[in-house]
């Protein structure tokens, strides 16, 4: 039975002049009305083959928050240290003096002093990184008051992988047992390919657990990943082979708890130029729902849905398509308490990026 899809669009954060993007890079949560997203908040510059930044000015971590369930937001700093500069997961996107990698300091980047409960529903991980290349490195955040401090950063001890370039993608296998799925840079040090790591002792240590499967061809990065009911894995990734030319996401599956992984097809034949990534999430237990940006002609934001663990994907659903320019998308999505999808991303009307949010119930099917 088709379910009627009622979708709303709210603006999280705007200012004009301010180029505020990417959630994807960084995380949303919810507690039943509480929602957090943090996010990088610029300057708007010249306008390039898809951004229009300032790299001359910091790119600020910004958080905004609702206690009414998404229908309003306020925004406030993120309340967490940011190491080596002012900027939190966005070298790429500044000129090399603002850059953090160069400036980091090994003190500032601690190993994590008490277990992380991954099942406690009012503790939020969050991954952030330098850059994107060989000489990228990562690190994590915890809170546990709903983002009003963030203990970190803290290190990923045991791991000796260079070039690991993170954003935040955790499956919680039990309190102490979770997989970070991440991107590591290409041994030629440009991005990337995806792999798992994996820490029994609640953060304490991590290890490296698998690869998922790559093809070499382009890039393999920004997983978004979920746990079935039955145990398996479902992650998408985003596909691409640069700036012009069009993207795609690819789903993969583990049945092992991320010990091996196979490849069950393409989820989108095209996100646009320069692609994006996608935001996966479990309906009622079964139904998985993807989001994300798409940059072609006529940009907006998309859907499609699977109920067989991501194998199949139903016909795409337009969520919005009144963006002017093709520099949007970077979602972030949960499933709210009363069976609403809230997704975050970041949109453009011709000018300012801002950060907008769609809620979405009904599977359009």
């Amino acid at each position: 039975m088709t379910e009627q899809l009622r979708i709303s669009h709210q603006e999280v954060f705007r200012r004009p002049g301010h180029f505020s993007a990417w959630p994807a890079n960084y995380g949303l949560w919810a507690w039943d009305n509480e929602i957090l997203v943090v996010f990088a908040d610029g300057r708007l510059g010249d306008q390039g083959t898809l951004h229009a930044r300032d790299k001359s000015h910091e790119f600020n971590p910004l958080q905004a928050r609702s206690i009414d369930g998404g229908a309003t937001w306020s925004s406030e700093p993120f309340a967490g240290f940011v190491p080596g500069g002012a900027s939190l997961s966005a070298d790429e996107h500044l000129a090399p003096s603002l850059r953090s990698g160069s400036k980091l300091v090994e003190q500032d980047i601690s190993a994590l002093p008490t277990p992380i409960d991954f099942l406690d529903p009012e503790i939020a991980v969050m991954v952030a990184r330098t850059g994107l290349d060989g000489r990228a490195c990562s690190w994590f955040y915890v809170t546990r008051n709903r983002g009003r401090r963030w203990e970190g950063p803290f290190a990923f001890k045991g791991l000796d992988i260079k070039g690991l370039a993170s954003r935040t993608d955790v499956v919680p296998l039990s309190n102490d047992h979770a997989l970070f799925m991440t991107t590591v840079a290409k041994p030629d040090g440009a991005e990337g390919r995806c792999l798992c790591i994996e820490t029994t002792d609640g953060g304490l240590t991590f290890h490296f657990k698998s690869f998922l499967p790559f093809d070499g061809e382009g890039y393999a990065i920004m997983p978004s990943s979920v746990r079935l009911p039955t145990g398996a894995i479902v992650s998408l990734v985003r596909r691409g082979r640069g700036i012009e030319e069009p993207g795609w996401l690819e789903t993969f599956r583990s049945e092992d708890d991320g010990t091996t992984w196979q490849s069950v097809g393409i989820a989108v034949n095209d996100t646009g130029p320069g692609g994006n990534p996608g935001s996966v999430v479990l309906l009622d237990g079964q139904a998985l729902t993807l989001i994300y940006g798409f940059r072609g002609v006529n940009p907006g934001m998309r859907m499609i849905n699977s109920f067989d663990g991501g194998r199949n994907w139903s016909e795409t659903v337009e969520i919005r398509r009144d963006a002017v320019l093709p520099d949007i998308g970077y979602p972030r999505s949960v499933v709210l308490k009363d069976g609403r999808i809230l997704s975050v991303y970041y949109y453009n009307f011709g000018k300012e990026r801002f950060i907008a949010a769609s809620t979405i119930l009904g599977y359009g099917l």
